[in-house]
């Protein structure tokens, strides 16, 4: 007998439609929700992890040098990139990459470190050598999410020979990241950057600014192409920059600089105070550090004994000697403690006694008395002790300071050493605890004592004597902004005097003379003889100066150069004929005169016989001093 009236099962079936009819409602309204009322927002999403945004790296700016030719571009090079994914996928994809690419474990755990703090796609070789580009390529499908593209890799023109110069690049550091230089948002994770040099002093004109665009990605993360459907964002090349220097002149200084010494040369423009040259000795290939430094490449830069990395030229400090004379003779000049035709109460003969000893000159035999030009062009140490008794030590502090011998010449690059010069009495307690006499006057007044300076700033002093007495800053780039120069404020009368002794250097007699003498120029300067912590022990030679005008006979001088050699022993001999091969060039150049690699008179005597040119340019009449 059925116990179920047919009632009550009509009321149960029709409870289990309703049920079945209320949960099918509900899948359809669920159904319905998803893919009508929020089917953007699930394209949305799907699109996402088809469609992704990778930057397109921008071209850094150009460097050209004064005439128009090129200093530092680009050139195409490949970059690999690995996309983020879960870490043990990464660390397999990147140890299997490492079959084809040099990437070491240490490299592989970086990479995986920028993904897990950045969450975005992370560079994994900037500069990826051609033969580990084709291996990945040829097995794509092995490296999910990782993808190749070409992208702009800086090239340097001139190698070692303005490595100093030009600087580096590199990759942005995490220090640097959003810091003052490198603010944020222009600056990112894996851009590169200017690190030294002009690419860190225009860091702002080179950096150009990212592109963007959108690439499709199949199931398995692999880049199927270029997605169709948005529009790419061009990136923007940086700006150019134009320089003041000689590319041509920058190679021949390094061509002619001794292989196996130290040391710097500078050469800058005196109507601008632009700089046509800027080397120092020895230098560095600025392309090893295009996409990463080699460990051995960087360690042997940083053993090496000669010290490589380190900028001489802006960064050396030296004692001037000799080579400062000329501005104790210009603030005596200026004071009016002394006029250009006065001498000395005291002759030299060798040596001058003072304050209980006796102050030796270089010449054991003396130099007699001596007018401000003679002393000058003989160099003699006698007459500039008491030219700096004369000017006082006070004065001569302050005058000296005046100049600009105690601070740095404000050149557009990222480094410079200030000069050591006591800018007044109180220095001596401060950094040697006692009171100065006036004695100390007299080193000071030779180029020695507590006085060093850069190669660049001894060169900045001698543009004043090339013109009228004024310095402007010096400038690398001609877009460099004008900075607060000096001036001796000395009479046209005084000026010449000054000449006067800078051409008895190198006239006939002088000592200067062979290794400056040129058939088309003439060649004023200084020799200098800079004591150093090794030679006055006995345990080295003196660094070798020679400070430089040269220009047409008869006319203002057009060059200002500046050479130190280290343990050169030498400024007539080492270093003077630097700068006449320097000068000769760039004049001969600027004057469309064939370029002779044989210049000088001592390179001409050497290699014989004695040039016709000699007794017509230096007659038997002309004057001159030791």
């Amino acid at each position: 007998m059925n116990i179920h009236h047919p009632h009550e099962r009509q009321r149960r079936a029709l409870g289990a439609y309703l049920t079945v009819a209320l949960f099918m409602g509900t899948l359809v309204f669920g159904f319905f929700r998803i893919q009508v009322l929020r089917s953007s927002t699930w394209e949305l999403r799907a699109v996402s992890n088809r469609i992704r945004t990778l930057p397109i790296p921008a071209p850094r700016g150009t460097i050209y040098d004064r005439n128009g030719k090129i200093l530092a571009d680009n050139v195409p090079g490949y970059s690999v990139t690995i996309l983020p994914a879960p870490v043990d996928s990464v660390r397999a994809t990147l140890t299997r990459m490492a079959e084809h690419m040099d990437l070491s474990d240490a490299r592989i755990e970086q990479v995986i470190r920028r993904l897990r703090q950045y969450g975005r796609e992370v560079v994994v070789d900037s500069d990826a050598p051609f033969e580990a580009v084709s291996a990945l390529e040829e097995r794509r499908a092995d490296f999910p999410g990782v993808y190749v593209e070409m992208r702009p890799r800086r090239r340097y023109l001139l190698n070692d020979a303005a490595g100093h110069l030009m600087g580096y690049v590199g990759e942005i550091t995490a220090e640097e990241l959003g810091s003052a230089a490198f603010p944020s948002p222009r600056y990112d994770e894996g851009m590169i950057v200017g690190k030294i040099g002009i690419e860190r002093q225009y860091e702002a004109v080179l950096q150009g600014i990212d592109g963007l665009r959108y690439v499709e990605f199949d199931a398995r993360g692999r880049i199927v192409g270029d997605f169709t459907g948005a529009e790419m964002n061009p990136a923007q090349s940086g700006g150019d920059i134009h320089l003041n220097i000689d590319l041509d002149l920058q190679r021949w200084v390094h061509e002619i600089f001794p292989d196996t010494l130290s040391g710097a040369i500078v050469a800058l423009d005196p109507a601008d105070g632009g700089v046509l040259a800027l080397y120092s000795a020895p230098g560095y290939d600025p392309n090893l550090f295009v996409g990463g430094i080699e460990n051995a490449d960087w360690d042997g830069l940083n053993t090496d004994e000669r010290k490589p990395l380190f900028d001489r030229s802006v960064l050396g400090l030296y004692a001037p000697a000799s080579t400062w004379k000329l501005a104790a003779a210009g603030i005596a000049l200026d004071l009016g403690v002394v006029v250009p035709d006065e001498v000395m109460p005291e002759p030299c003969t060798g040596s001058w006694f003072f304050g209980n000893r006796s102050w030796r000159c270089w010449n054991p035999e003396g130099h007699g008395y001596n007018t401000l030009a003679e002393a000058i062009g003989n160099s003699c140490d006698v007459y500039f002790y008491q030219l700096g008794l004369r000017v006082g030590l006070a004065s001569l502090l302050e005058r000296a300071t005046d100049i600009g011998f105690s601070r740095r010449c404000g050149i557009d690059l990222p480094q410079e050493s200030q000069g050591i010069f006591p800018d007044q009495l109180s220095w001596f307690q401060r950094e040697f605890g006692y009171r100065p006499t006036e004695g100390e006057a007299l080193n000071l007044a030779i180029g020695q004592g507590p006085n060093s300076q850069t190669p660049l700033k001894m060169a900045q002093f001698y543009v004043a004597l090339a013109r009228d007495g004024s310095a402007p800053a010096p400038a690398i780039a001609k877009e460099a902004p004008l900075r607060e120069g000096w001036s001796l404020n000395l009479q046209a009368d005084h000026m010449d005097a000054l000449r006067e002794g800078l051409r008895r250097v190198t006239a006939r007699g002088g000592t200067a003379h062979f290794g400056t003498a040129l058939e088309y120029w003439d060649v004023f300067g200084k020799t200098g003889t800079g004591q150093n912590p090794l030679s006055v022990r006995g345990l080295a030679e003196d660094h070798a100066w020679f400070a430089g005008l040269a220009g047409p006979p008869g006319e203002l001088p057009e060059i200002v150069v500046v050479a130190v050699v280290e343990y050169g022993a030498s400024g007539s001999a080492v270093a003077a004929p630097l700068v006449a091969k320097t000068a000769d060039y760039y004049l001969r150049r600027k004057y469309d005169i064939p370029v002779d690699s044989v210049q000088t008179y001592l390179e001409h005597i050497r290699r014989g016989p004695v040039p016709a040119w000699y007794p017509r340019r230096f007659p038997m009449t002309t004057s001159g001093g030791r």
